[in-house]
């Protein structure tokens, strides 16, 4: 019973506040537009100001807070992940997604996708994405960051010198070489007869076993992937990893929650020109007190893909027309931010099966919760079970150009080479224990009898397809508009289709194929999908096509004339004391998962700041 009552109960926070006093000031009279040299004498002063408690901000707020002479705020706009009963238990954070935790934000209209508006969680609580995402560990391929050191101009983001930072983050109990990092990864993942089948079946139609993703050999093949999960069956987010009681009792270390950033606050050197970042706006709510913090060293932003490129616009950063027709001051003209933005797309497939092999209870809503009541006993008195499936149990990696997978006859159509390396994969596909349609929101099923569902998805890894996130209005509690320019080119509408194909085959042989009900007639279901024509693929693709929660990009680092926002030290072009550090400065998409890689890039982003040499 103690077991239970400790996996049961939220455990306290102490270290972590959203009074917002005196952490800052009141403003009196805050101008409705950014201005330049606003006086900040009266408000507080901190070295560092980190804007966005997520994956980086927490990663950022425990390594620069180890120096004691350096004063640390965080400021995050939701409140504690590791508080919430459902992030912390590995496969339900999905429950979140219409909950104050998750920003909901929707696409604009897809032209390509049938001008569906699309649902794109983003994580507004300390952690991040990393306190609902689905915990799956991957560092993407090694030359995904010779890429990087390419397009940056820097070899300081090469694979040879940029690694040492993915082991610094990470604890995997069972190889010496990781040893004492705060994220806790490995093998402890629910893991499916049917995501086993799977994984027998790849191997039958001629790819390769990988055991282990995340190694200097590369990706390429299918295995189990490894979690973001505890031997003790919780998830390990980068708030329970960074954020522990000890580093939340630093006495110069402040984390304020509930802060929703409203600008960040620029001073300009009439004399010398020069542009730095000396502070930070923020509020509760869109009519509560705005307050304001002084940052005598830098202001660091980390918050996501999404939520970046939005605060420096409204702070009068970025496009100078883009600004201008919103009404807002530009007060640094900056191209690139904003643009470029680069997502992985997801098309499912679901099937029939046997109620012993799914596990869709998970997924049910209303009076059929009640079938995951096993499952939750399981979880609360032994911490597994199904309730630590991270979605994608098995998983491989895969070429779209692989002449044993796609062999010419069959596959004629011309695709781009867009990986980043001849052994990178361009394709990613993954069994799950589960059915689903649209993230899980809504409580109505289209099949019958939903509790017997599995699925197969293929992931386009290496879209050439990008789009942008712009200005609403200059309301900072406007939501931005976001607009992936999803399948903006043929190239991606065929990679997608080629991995439909390959998933296809894979369903159709042993054996994986005798666990599918071939008796299913609900059209809703795949069971005759591997009849379809390549326009009927294209149909499916334009109806079901949806994210795989990695936005990236919009912030790139990259030359200034490339659109570039920020330099290889992550400082913002043009304004002094301004760096970011998340996924939006990622110079392109990695082919993988993107929390690890932006934890790395944290951990990097920390000794930059602190000087420590890398």
């Amino acid at each position: 019973m103690p077991v239970l009552w400790k996996r049961l109960m939220s455990p306290k926070r102490r270290g972590i506040t959203s009074s917002p006093t005196p952490t800052a000031k009141p403003v009196r009279n805050s101008s409705a537009v950014p201005a330049l040299n606003e006086n900040l004498d009266e408000f507080p002063e901190y070295d560092y100001v980190v804007l966005g408690g997520g994956t980086a901000g927490c990663v950022l707020a425990a390594r620069l807070s180890e120096d004691p002479t350096k004063r640390v705020l965080l400021l995050e706009a939701g409140g504690s992940g590791v508080a919430k009963l459902y992030s912390r238990i590995p496969a339900a954070s999905s429950k979140l997604f219409t909950t104050p935790a998750v920003w909901s934000i929707w696409t604009a209209p897809q032209a390509n996708v049938e001008r569906r508006e699309l649902f794109w969680p983003r994580g507004k609580l300390l952690g991040g994405c990393s306190s609902i995402n689905a915990n799956m560990f991957h560092y993407g391929n090694p030359t995904d960051f010779d890429e990087w050191s390419r397009i940056s101009g820097s070899d300081e983001w090469s694979w040879q010198k940029f690694q040492k930072y993915f082991i610094k983050f990470e604890t995997y109990t069972s190889r010496a070489e990781f040893p004492s990092g705060p994220v806790q990864t490995g093998s402890f993942s629910h893991l499916s007869n049917w995501a086993q089948k799977f994984m027998q079946t790849c191997l039958s139609v001629g790819i390769q076993p990988r055991n282990d993703f995340n190694t200097s050999e590369g990706t390429l093949g299918v295995g189990k992937v490894l979690a973001y999960i505890t031997s003790s069956g919780v998830r390990s987010s980068a708030e329970s990893a960074y954020l522990t009681p000890a580093v939340l009792a630093r006495p110069n270390l402040v984390v304020l929650t509930q802060a929703h950033i409203t600008r960040i606050l620029l001073a300009h050197d009439t004399v010398t020109g020069e542009k730095r970042a000396v502070g930070v706006e923020f509020a509760s709510g869109k009519k509560k007190q705005r307050y304001r913090v002084r940052a005598k060293s830098e202001v660091i932003v980390s918050c996501g893909a999404v939520h970046t490129p939005h605060i420096l616009q409204l702070s009068g950063i970025g496009p100078g027309k883009e600004l201008e027709s919103h009404g807002i001051p530009v007060l640094h003209d900056l191209p690139g931010v904003g643009k470029h933005l680069m997502d992985h797309t997801e098309i499912n497939i679901r099937f029939r099966v046997a109620d012993k092999e799914s596990v869709n209870e998970l997924a049910l809503k209303g009076w059929q919760q009640i079938y995951a009541v096993p499952s939750m006993v399981q979880w609360l008195m032994h911490g597994t079970g199904p309730l630590l499936c991270n979605f994608g149990e098995t998983v491989a990696f895969v070429r779209s150009d692989d002449k044993v997978l796609f062999p010419e006859p069959e596959f004629q159509d011309k695709t781009l080479d867009t990986t980043s390396g001849s052994g990178s994969p361009d394709l990613e596909l993954f069994a799950t224990p589960l059915g689903w349609w649209n993230h899980g929101l809504g409580s109505d099923w289209p099949v019958p009898r939903p509790k017997a569902l599995c699925s197969v998805t293929a992931v386009l890894l290496r879209p050439t397809s990008t789009g942008e996130v712009t200005l609403k209005s200059s309301d900072p509690f406007d939501a931005p508009v976001v607009d992936p320019n999803y399948l903006a080119s043929e190239h991606d509408f065929a990679v997608l289709r080629r991995g439909i194909r390959l998933l296809l085959r894979i369903t159709q042989a042993s054996p994986l194929n005798s666990l599918i009900d071939r008796t299913e007639t609900s059209t809703a279901l795949d069971q005759k999908l591997h009849e379809a024509t390549d326009a009927e693929l294209n149909t499916v693709i334009k109806q079901r096509l949806e994210t795989l929660y990695h936005p990236t990009c919009t912030a790139r680092m990259a030359p200034f004339e490339d659109g570039g926002v920020v330099d290889p030290q992550l400082r913002v072009y043009g304004i002094q004391g301004l760096r970011i550090v998340d996924a939006s400065v990622f110079p392109t998409i990695n082919s993988g998962h993107t929390t690890a890689p932006v934890l790395a890039l944290a951990e990097k982003a920390a000794d930059l700041i602190r000087g420590i040499k890398t």
